[in-house]
């Protein structure tokens, strides 16, 4: 886009001065034309009463180099050049082969036999038009290659704090379950071996998550598959872990359970899952462990499901409605910006879908939204 628009800058660019300049050339000549006849008209000896116009005309010429020679070659009059240096004839017959380089000469012939010569370069004017468009090519090309290399630096960094982000993400996701692992390895070694069906449960329970959060990860970067899977289950088994992992002062609420259970969306569980663990953990950090969040079915259209996610944090401001989802950005002081971005990746990504903040307020809560495509009936598994 970048090139494109370059390019089209420096079309018309070129095009409309080329325009101009054949405008002004044509004007020039005629001023010229218009000089020289004034000229002739005082030296000829035949004067009459516009001679006093005729001087307005000679003088009016202040930015175009002329020189008016008979028909042997002699200066007989010039216009905006230095009359020192004419009077050199070396320099004279050098500037007059100039002039016919740049531009044709006008003849002009007496009735008397005699014969005028006007010859005139083009005006500063003229000649800075010239330059110009290539001087703003110049500049487009300049500003080409620093916006090339902000962007490409801003892509680094980007890749930059999302590697950051994945290397946190990944620890802080792996650390629960290991850390609980850890526990119950030393609960076993002071009870010396003995072993509990409880704590054997937890221990497996643990060990599904790790084989969940590896399974996670090893799906980012690739295509997941998707699979037909009824709507209420799916929220309402990630719904339970992170209930079951937050403040009692957390209230978590799914609306209208009979009318997503009615419903069949294609998502690959794992990661939708992940979806909404982070946005629930994003609406706790933003109640500061105190309040409620909502899950709610909007959408009643054929091909569409849209679900809105509701808090009672603190909110945002408008403009930062985009910039959330961007890696890197955080309001924490200790959090490293990945999980909303994490949350766009895969809804739009993976399950061609759409999530962005539908409204925020001050100090009562932020609402997202989630759309995405109904399974076909005659979708499988």
């Amino acid at each position: 886009m970048l090139l494109l628009f370059a390019f089209l800058i420096g079309f018309f660019s070129l095009w409309y001065t080329n325009n101009l300049v054949q405008k002004l050339e044509l004007q020039e000549r005629e001023k010229i034309a218009t000089w020289a006849d004034a000229v002739i008209e005082i030296t000829s000896l035949e004067v009459d009463g516009n001679v006093n116009f005729s001087y307005e005309i000679i003088q009016s010429n202040t930015t175009i180099p002329v020189i008016l020679t008979d028909g042997e070659g002699h200066v007989i009059d010039s216009r905006n050049l230095d009359d020192s240096r004419l009077s050199d004839s070396s320099w004279a017959i050098s500037k007059i082969n100039e002039m016919k380089e740049q531009n044709e000469p006008l003849e002009y012939e007496y009735e008397g036999g005699g014969k005028s010569i006007l010859y005139y370069e083009n005006s500063t004017l003229l000649n800075q038009l010239r330059i110009y468009p290539y001087f703003q090519l110049g500049v487009i090309a300049l500003f080409l290659v620093i916006s090339y290399f902000a962007f490409s630096y801003s892509r680094t960094s980007e890749q930059n704090k999302v590697w950051a982000g994945m290397s946190k993400e990944t620890a802080h996701q792996l650390g629960t379950p290991i850390s609980s692992l850890l526990a119950w390895l030393e609960y076993i070694k002071i009870n010396e071996g003995k072993i509990s069906q409880k704590v054997i449960g937890e221990m497996e329970h643990d060990l599904n998550r790790l084989h969940l959060i590896t399974d996670r990860f090893s799906k980012i970067g690739s295509e997941p598959s998707l699979q037909v899977e009824n709507l209420y289950e799916v929220l309402e088994d990630s719904v339970s872990y992170i209930d079951s992992r937050t403040s009692g002062k957390v209230d978590i609420t799914i609306e209208s359970p009979e009318v997503l259970n009615q419903i069949n969306i294609l998502v690959n569980r794992p990661l939708f899952a992940w979806v909404i663990e982070n946005l629930c953990k994003n609406a706790v950090d933003a109640m500061n462990g105190k309040g409620k969040i909502t899950f709610r079915f909007i959408s009643e259209k054929i091909d569409e499901v849209v679900i809105e996610v509701e808090d009672t944090g603190k909110g945002m401001p408008s403009n930062r409605f985009k910039t959330i989802f961007k890696p890197g950005y955080t309001t924490k002081k200790r959090g490293w910006g990945l999980g909303l971005s994490l949350v766009k990746r895969i809804v739009e990504n993976y399950h061609n879908g759409k999530i962005y903040v539908k409204s925020s307020v001050i100090g009562a809560g932020t609402k997202f939204r989630i759309e995405l495509p109904r399974a076909n009936e005659n979708a499988t598994t």
